[in-house]
């Protein structure tokens, strides 16, 4: 798989963890540091360390997995031990772990000391497609997702393929919505070569062509003045749902589950108000049905989740707004829903087999 180069850094996929240490050592930093949770620590960090070999001017924070931590109080902690372990303007934040990593790290880089260097080394599917890619950084504040955050790009992006054989078919699955939103939005083709591959264990073929779309889209508008919104998509309604699940479900849906129930409700919305055609929302249901399991979505929630969509960031003059789609392929952005519509679209989700 080739380098692709992004917004001023290099996403590197060949030999990633070589690629890691001569970066380090390349960019003369004064410490650097490895930021994981207690999953990484165990089934990916031993790699990264084999890489490092006698290099011992770096240490470790851990911090506990889950999108829980990903809030101010987890955030200070970073910073707290940066503070203690020395950390100057000349040092690097390696982010070795999923989305959360990626955003919360990402985060605590960009604004310790007004900014250091950082880079992403993403274990799951879900960060490797999306989160590590783009130069957004954030925490959750309230449950509202990522309300608080920068466009910081990182220095360099390290794809390893081999780390995602440490993840259940769970997270496989999670990671596997945003590289199917990207066909929807972005790529028709795409999209006709997912849904007929085996997805069980996406290929990098499958991963690097994910990440290409993506890339094109934040390289032409790195801070979502316009295109970019298209990534949006499935995520108002999803981001609600998943908020929700998180606060009163024993096991909470995953990001990739919650942006699934997203993309059929923003789908069927799209059948109603831009054109997408009663065959492709069809299509685009019978796909996503026969992925992700039937969540028990109740009416008795719409309050709190129209509550919740009302809070995101994306809205415009108090209006819940959605990225659509005109067809398979082709997305329409700036969208205003009403509160009748998002109900709709909702039930829409609960009628269907």
């Amino acid at each position: 798989m080739k380098t692709i180069q992004s917004d001023n850094y290099p996403i590197y996929f060949e030999d990633s963890k070589a690629e890691l240490v001569k970066f380090i050592k390349a960019g003369n930093y004064s410490r650097f540091f490895i930021l994981t949770d207690e999953n990484t620590a165990v089934h990916c960090l031993p790699a990264i360390k084999d890489q490092l070999g006698d290099m011992d001017n770096y240490d470790l924070i851990e911090i506990n997995a889950g999108e829980e931590s990903k809030d101010i109080d987890f955030c200070i902690g970073i910073w707290k031990m940066l503070i203690d372990f020395g950390a100057d303007r000349k040092s690097l934040m390696i982010n070795l772990g999923g989305g959360v990593i990626s955003d919360m790290g990402g985060f605590a880089a960009s604004t310790f000391k007004r900014g250091i260097d950082f880079v992403h080394v993403p274990t799951t599917l879900l960060s490797q497609v999306d989160a590590s890619v783009g130069g957004k950084t954030g925490i959750d504040i309230d449950s509202i997702k990522n309300i608080v955050g920068t466009f910081t790009q990182p220095k360099a992006v390290f794809i390893a393929y081999d780390f995602l054989k440490t993840l259940p078919q769970r997270q496989i699955l999670s990671g596997l919505a945003e590289m199917l939103k990207h066909g929807l939005i972005m790529d028709a083709a795409y999209w006709n070569t997912l849904k007929t591959s085996d997805l069980s264990q996406p290929s990098e073929e499958l991963i690097h062509w994910s990440i290409e779309i993506k890339n094109k889209v934040v390289i032409e508008d790195p801070t979502e003045q316009s295109i970019r919104k298209a990534l949006n998509f499935g995520h108002t309604i999803g981001h609600a749902v998943e908020t929700n699940s998180l606060l009163t479900d024993k096991n909470p849906l995953t990001h990739g589950e919650a942006i699934a129930i997203g993309m059929i409700c923003e789908a069927y919305l799209a059948h109603k108000k831009t054109g997408l055609s009663s065959n492709e929302l069809a299509e685009i249901v019978e796909v996503i049905n026969g992925l992700y399991p039937k969540y028990p979505l109740k009416e008795t929630s719409y309050e709190v989740l129209l509550a919740l969509m009302m809070k995101d960031k994306k809205n415009q003059s108090g209006k819940i707004n959605c990225t659509l789609l005109d067809r398979i392929g082709q997305c329409n952005l700036d969208n205003i829903c009403t509160d009748a519509e998002l109900c709709e679209s909702l039930s829409y989700y609960i009628g269907l087999q």
